[in-house]
């Protein structure tokens, strides 16, 4: 699944943009400041930014600056200046596309879609480790040849989980993408339960891991085999 990191301090533009990328091949993280998109960069691992130029807690342009130092992560610039000095100032500091306010959401669709297309393929619907065959695109998941059940909730986790192998997935990320049927409020012990549920189908010793893992205090992680 491909993760986009999308930074626009405009709340219903923002909501928009999301609906707009959002798929089952797709998550999007809004954040609407600086700093939740410096917190959120900091958790986890992306590959697309579609960053504002004009924040209220700083320059869009400073950041970019800062990432390219570190990263050559693809960036998409959403502004509504439209000055050719600004375009070239943004292409200039590493932005790899540019868009100018208003713009139509289908054609940023197909610029966000052709800059993945040029990164790193996307995850393998196959995992196989410790016993246990994952298909995500036929949805059939075995344990040391036997057919495994899960439900649609655990089927979502998993592949969550599984696609950011080696990686610290928060609860909050986990809850966000998995529990996606619009409720307002998700039971605090939800996301535990689902988690123990996975492990007594999938572990060889529940109890004691070797590939589910709690980080405590953060959230949990798929160990990479």
């Amino acid at each position: 699944m491909w993760e986009v990191l999308l930074l626009e301090d405009d709340a219903a533009l923002g909501r928009g943009v999301r609906l707009a990328l959002q798929s089952e091949k797709l998550h999007v993280t809004r954040c609407g400041t600086l700093v939740q998109a410096r917190e959120a960069w900091g958790r986890g691992a992306f590959d697309l930014l579609i960053l504002d130029v004009n924040l209220p807690d700083g320059s869009g342009l400073g950041w970019l600056r800062e990432l390219r130092r570190e990263s050559a992560v693809p960036v998409i610039l959403l502004t509504a200046n439209d000055m050719e000095t600004d375009i070239v100032a943004g292409l200039e500091t590493g932005a790899d596309d540019y868009i100018t306010k208003p713009f139509s959401l289908a054609v940023l669709r197909a610029r966000v879609n052709a800059q993945l297309r040029r990164g790193t393929p996307a995850p393998s619907a196959c995992y196989e480790a410790e016993g246990l065959s994952l298909d995500f695109e036929r949805m059939e998941f075995r344990r040391d040849g036997q057919i495994v059940e899960l439900s649609k909730t655990e089927q979502k986790l998993l592949r969550v989980l599984v696609e950011n192998r080696g990686r610290t997935v928060p609860r909050e990320t986990l809850l966000d993408r998995v529990w996606t049927d619009g409720a307002e409020y998700v039971e605090e012990n939800a996301l535990s339960v689902t988690v123990k549920r996975l492990r007594d189908k999938l572990e060889e010793m529940p109890s004691k891991p070797r590939l589910l893992k709690t980080v405590y205090g953060i959230g949990y992680t798929w160990v990479a085999k």
